[in-house]
């Protein structure tokens, strides 16, 4: 296939929990549904993930929407990057940190 296989940061089960989901959907709707022998598989792989982000209902997006039909309903009120960088004050932002106890300790050196 086309793609390469990345691996991402160990002890991250943000990350763990939608890889494990994502290898469940296509487990349970995609390889019952091909040969995996067949010649054409990457053009039906590359077939499902069209329909699986453009097409397929999905209950968490607001009642069934598919995930273009939650885009197109964001869209209008979704910024553009230079919109939103022309807003950006560098001055007036509080910086946020990634590690919540950096985060605890920074707060507790202001008081």
């Amino acid at each position: 296939m086309g793609s390469s296989f990345v691996l991402h940061k160990p002890g991250s089960p943000c990350l763990n929990g939608k890889v494990e989901r994502s290898q469940k959907t296509d487990l349970e709707g995609f390889y019952p549904t091909v040969d995996l022998k067949a010649a054409d598989l990457e053009n039906l792989l590359s077939e499902w993930q069209h329909y699986y982000n453009w097409f397929r209902p999905c209950s968490s997006l607001g009642g069934g929407k598919s995930p273009d039909e939650r885009r197109l309903e964001l869209s209008p009120v979704t910024p553009f990057a230079d919109e939103v960088g022309k807003n950006y004050h560098l001055e007036k932002e509080r910086l946020r940190v990634q590690n919540y106890y950096d985060e605890i300790c920074d707060s507790q050196d202001l008081i």
